[in-house]
């Protein structure tokens, strides 16, 4: 009786000895067809040029295989796919919560944060919390809202217009810059931060700390690199 015992099921194609047909359709190492032979006369080729032969393609009739170094191949592989996603841009979405008669320096501060996601390729979610009788006043947030997006038109338009959501009301701003130039940007300036330092290793104190602000933002870039392929969503309260 056939028991299935668990464990993950191998993606990896057959090489050598663990093929195990009668006969294979073999390709060069220079990617030449050599045609249909006995598996055992393609082990022999790959022996003669010390070389790995690889099950390309397992569904054909006969099965295609390959002369060329394995090893090689993975290495040159999985570099290709750290380069992939390294490059990929995912979506990320950024909150910022308000209150309709929110301070001068909080708002100062709050937009602040907003221009950085802004700038980071990111999209910006405001939502404006009312309580008790600002719930009767939504103009209030409405204004507040559109003051917001005019102070950060050069970065970022609305990319749905404020509506009321209970006793929220929630606006999303969109960035100009796409996310790859935003990370491309962000590389650039810490090359060019390291590359100052190296050449100029007494500057001042304060210059530094500046610089550890600037790299927090780029790790944020990083992060947003290796995050999982479907959009996500971060809150950012202050």
């Amino acid at each position: 009786m056939w028991c299935y015992r668990g464990g993950s099921i191998s993606t990896e194609p057959r090489i050598n000895d663990r093929i195990r047909v009668p006969e294979v359709r073999l390709v060069g190492p220079s990617g030449e067809q050599v045609g249909i032979v006995p598996l055992a006369k393609a082990l022999e080729l790959a022996q003669e040029y010390d070389l790995d032969l690889v099950e390309v393609a397992a569904s054909a009739r006969p099965p295609v295989c390959k002369l060329m170094d394995y090893g090689k191949f993975k290495y040159e592989s999985a570099m290709k796919a750290r380069e992939a996603r390294k490059n990929q841009a995912h979506t990320v979405i950024k909150e910022m919560k308000l209150r309709p008669k929110i301070d001068p320096h909080d708002y100062d501060t709050k937009k602040g944060h907003v221009v950085r996601f802004l700038k980071q390729g990111d999209k910006v979610k405001i939502t404006i919390m009312f309580r008790g009788r600002e719930q009767s006043r939504p103009e209030l947030g409405y204004r507040l809202l559109q003051r917001l997006a005019s102070d950060v038109e050069d970065l970022g338009f609305i990319e749905s217009n404020p509506k009321q959501d209970g006793r929220n009301m929630i606006m999303v701003l969109g960035p100009h810059k796409k996310k790859t130039e935003a990370m491309a940007e962000a590389r650039e300036a810490q090359a060019a931060r390291k590359a100052e330092a190296k050449a100029n290793p007494g500057k001042s104190q304060n210059a530094a700390e500046s610089d550890g602000v600037d790299e927090d933002i780029d790790d944020d870039v990083d992060i947003a690199e290796e995050a999982a392929e479907a959009p996500a969503e971060a809150s950012a309260e202050v």
